[in-house]
């Protein structure tokens, strides 16, 4: 990964991201799964996120995105989220009649990891020797 460039800050932020398919119903799968992806990635290139990889589990979905720093790990899961329910559900409408009836598609939390370049460790070494330079 490589630091990228704003008018006024330089980043390298990437998180790992994880949504979880309501009650672990194993839906992601065949037509579904295909089309999730591609909604993934043309949602990612609308709000200028670099999606890095994604794969899709039966019942979750794994991404790794590059942001830069005024968007919030938060603003990320719950935008994609909203958005791929109401379009997931309007393309395949028998889904919800099926599994979500009256209640949306993911679970409400989501798992966050971040990752740049350096280790945790090393910028925690890097800060407490700031002052003997």
């Amino acid at each position: 990964m490589e630091n990228k460039k704003t008018k006024h800050s330089v980043y390298n932020l990437n998180y790992h991201i994880i949504f979880v398919i309501k009650y672990r119903h194993n839906v992601l799968a065949g037509e579904i799964e295909k089309y999730v992806k591609s909604k993934l990635e043309e949602l990612c290139i609308l709000y200028e996120w670099e999606l890095i990889s994604i794969e899709l589990m039966p019942d979750h979905i794994h991404m790794f995105v590059s942001v830069e720093p005024k968007v919030a790990p938060l603003a990320i899961s719950s935008t994609l989220k909203s958005i791929l329910t109401v379009e997931i559900f309007r393309q395949f409408p028998t889904l919800k009649q099926q599994y979500f009836w009256g209640s949306g598609l993911f679970s409400r939390g989501c798992y966050y990891g971040s990752a740049g370049t350096v280790s945790a460790a090393t910028i925690k070494k890097y800060i407490e020797e700031q002052k003997e330079k």
